[in-house]
């Protein structure tokens, strides 16, 4: 039997492919998936990067994403996320990325905006479970977790998740 590759047939074989790709990849994230001791927000009282304080207590959807500069799905990413940072909670938390100065030229360079906390020594990452990265996780306006992303995702996933729980 020989296939004939027409149009028709080459967007049926990507569309396949897209659907079991698409699949896989939330399987893998769900399989690696940290595991909470709680699936409530802990208070948040850091500072960041910018030398300004963060606390967690108004009452809004918060995306929490832990990332590294040395990581290269995460510098895939980082559009999504600065965009997500636009209408939305944020809070990443740049694990293992240098010091101060390196972050911040790292994301002056990149031109990002978002808040950023330096996790220089990887104590949130623990504290979190996170093993690895990228790793999303979201939370609702009572601080309790929603969902859990672990690698790539799209800036139309997110946004359809935090439509979600609005």
């Amino acid at each position: 039997m020989t296939i004939k590759w027409d149009l028709k047939t080459i967007v049926k074989e990507i569309a396949i492919a897209t659907i079991f790709i698409f699949i896989l990849t939330n399987i893998i994230s769900y399989i690696r998936k940290p595991e909470l001791s709680s699936n409530t927000l802990p208070q948040l009282e850091v500072q960041l990067l910018d030398g300004s304080l963060y606390n967690i207590k108004d009452a809004k959807p918060l995306v929490l994403h832990f990332w590294g500069i040395w990581c290269p799905t995460c510098q895939l990413e980082i559009g999504n996320i600065e965009y997500i940072s636009k209408k939305y909670e944020v809070l990443t938390i740049a694990v293992n990325s240098g010091d101060d100065n390196k972050l911040t030229q790292y994301l002056n360079e990149k031109e990002l905006t978002f808040r950023v906390l330096n996790d220089n020594q990887g104590r949130w990452a623990k504290k979190f479970n996170v093993e690895a990265y990228p790793t999303t996780f979201i939370y609702d306006e009572k601080g309790e977790l929603i969902f859990t992303e672990v690698g790539y995702t799209t800036t139309a996933g997110l946004l359809a998740r935090l439509a979600l729980i609005k």
